[in-house]
């Protein structure tokens, strides 16, 4: 048998029988391979340069954190971390990234205040008998305190109404601006409906009695530091005693509704 015999036994040229290029088992034409891209970007480069680009993004990811909790203490109220590192923040900011604004206004109220109220009380014989001094803030509180849907009166009322007297009087609790007058009535009318209401109120004058005058004054305590804090508060509670205020006689029955 020769070479050029077509049995399966015969041997093949490097192309097999179809021809040089075409293997014998393929039974077609075989597609070149697609030639291969060279990587891009960070990946083309070697193990070193990688490592320097990973450290590179890691210091500017660090700096920007650094710059943004610098920038967020500047313009946050005072608080603790502030007053412990105030020079170093103050260091980072001046001059090139100085704000001229504030993250909170007002302040948050870092104040216990609780609004207090005594009565004279006219019994019916004449005589005149004046309460003790009866919390309606805690009052307030412990309304509150538990309850999903407190109302806008347990919440807000007194804490409002002792504002806008706040800011129609001087330190010297005297009227200023036209809305002076104003504020010392609502005030007024708010604490003897308060006292009509109270039964501890009407026990300690046998329910019975009118309401003559009030006195309204309020009690001021600063709320302590956290334990990890060296800030020093004084816990001393500062009081402002209002003068006693008669109450017309539409109001002392209960107040005017």
């Amino acid at each position: 048998m020769d070479a050029y015999d077509g049995g399966s036994e015969a041997r093949h040229g490097p192309g097999g029988p179809d021809g040089p290029g075409v293997p014998a088992e393929s039974g077609g034409p075989v597609e070149p391979a697609p030639p291969t891209e060279p990587p891009a970007g960070v990946a083309a480069l070697s193990l070193p340069y990688r490592i320097g680009v990973a450290l590179a993004l890691a210091v500017v990811a660090v700096g920007v954190c650094v710059h943004v909790g610098m920038m967020f203490l500047h313009v946050a109220p005072p608080n603790t971390v502030t007053r412990e590192h105030g020079k170093a923040v103050d260091d980072w900011i001046y001059p090139e990234f100085e704000q001229n604004w504030k993250l909170f206004a007002p302040n948050p109220l870092q104040q216990n205040i609780s609004i207090q109220v005594r009565a004279e009380v006219r019994d019916g014989e004449g005589g005149t008998l004046t309460t003790g001094w009866y919390d309606l803030s805690a009052e307030d509180g412990r309304a509150i305190d538990g309850n999903l849907l407190p109302s806008h009166t347990q919440q807000n009322e007194l804490r409002r109404a002792w504002d806008f007297f706040l800011a129609t009087h001087d330190s010297e609790n005297r009227p200023v601006g036209l809305r002076g007058s104003l504020s010392e009535s609502y005030l007024r009318r708010i604490v003897v409906l308060r006292l009509d209401r109270d039964d501890a109120v009407r026990a300690a004058t046998g329910g019975v009695g009118t309401i003559e005058r009030v006195q309204v004054r309020s009690r001021t305590s600063n709320v302590p530091p956290p334990k990890w804090s060296r800030e020093k508060v004084s816990t001393t509670p500062a009081y402002r005693e209002l003068p006693w205020w008669p109450v017309p006689e539409d109001e002392a029955g209960g107040g005017v509704r």
